[in-house]
């Protein structure tokens, strides 16, 4: 078994007590003023964003399991958990757009004024507060699912405030009191398509598919070019966590003479340079025991 541990992890527990932070201290001031104001609207989106610090809580500890050191009783550690943490909270984030659309839907059939004036002013803290905690998470979105899943919860949030004071201003200027709800569905729609893929991919990775971006033929190709290679099996890839995979597989080769130390070494740093595998299991066998290895007719 051969390892890189060079991972070169990037810390997100400073974005994660800011954004927990400001999104609470929010929750109570718009739960304040929906009290204040009788405003049903803002104090259901209190609720909304209560679930979304949640959702942050789960990200953050799902980021900290990731780092705990492996054990005899879990050798691969706590990663997955960043995994699992990615797919709950977009599923939390699809439940919650489907209840959007439900209240929206139930607001068409009977229209309501609203307080628009505080909750466009409301909602635009909120703007401002989810904005800056998409933020704090964008740069490590595009490498894990699991920040990736904090960011767009955050955004989320950040484009159903902003389509909040959009509604109030046209609410004030035309009177429409089917607006508010009409603008919660087309964010509802946007968000959803966006969630998808975050929501697709973890589930992906939670039943051991294959990474996205890993090309097993080309995988596979590359060790076989090898010197001394003429065949491989039981090559398996799978995620470790959501910004690590792992490889195994039984390389066959054919030579006696070949320096099996060195074609390893070659064959791990190949598998860390060219695909990001930094945690790969090779075994090197002969034809003759591949001929009869129990595991190489299945895979």
């Amino acid at each position: 078994m051969t390892h890189d541990h060079d991972h070169g992890p990037v810390s997100f527990g400073k974005a994660f007590a800011i954004g927990i932070t400001l999104n609470l201290a929010f929750v109570l001031v718009e739960a304040f003023y929906g009290w204040k104001t009788g405003s049903l609207a803002l104090l259901a989106d209190a609720g909304h964003n209560l679930s979304d610090v949640g959702g942050l809580l789960l990200a953050w500890a799902a980021f900290g399991a990731a780092r705990l050191r492996p054990n005899a009783r879990h050798t691969y550690g706590w990663k997955r958990g960043s995994i699992l943490a990615s797919f709950t909270n977009a599923t939390l984030l699809l439940v919650a757009m489907g209840i959007l659309a439900w209240e929206a839907v139930q607001r068409l059939q009977t229209p309501a004024s609203i307080d628009a004036g505080t909750v466009m002013v409301v909602a635009g803290i909120g703007v401002v507060i989810n904005a800056v905690t998409a933020w704090l998470f964008l740069a490590g979105s595009r490498q894990d699912l699991n920040i990736r899943g904090a960011f767009l919860h955050m955004a989320a949030d950040a484009l159903v405030s902003l389509g909040v004071v959009v509604a109030g201003g046209l609410y004030l200027w035309r009177g429409w009191t089917w607006i508010d709800p009409v603008v919660s569905l087309a964010i509802a729609l946007v968000i959803v398509v966006g969630t998808w893929s975050l929501f697709h991919r973890s589930l992906h990775l939670l039943f051991d598919g294959v990474p996205e971006g890993l090309d097993m033929e080309a995988v596979r190709e590359a060790l076989l070019a090898l010197p001394g290679m003429v065949d491989v099996h039981d090559l398996h890839a799978w995620a470790m966590s959501t910004s690590d995979n792992a490889l195994t597989a039984h390389l066959v080769i054919d030579a006696e003479d070949v320096d099996r130390d060195a074609l390893l070494e070659q064959a791990t740093e190949m598998l860390h340079e060219r695909f990001a595998l930094r945690h790969s299991v090779l075994q090197q066998e002969s034809r003759e025991y591949a001929a009869r290895c129990p595991t190489g007719e299945r895979c």
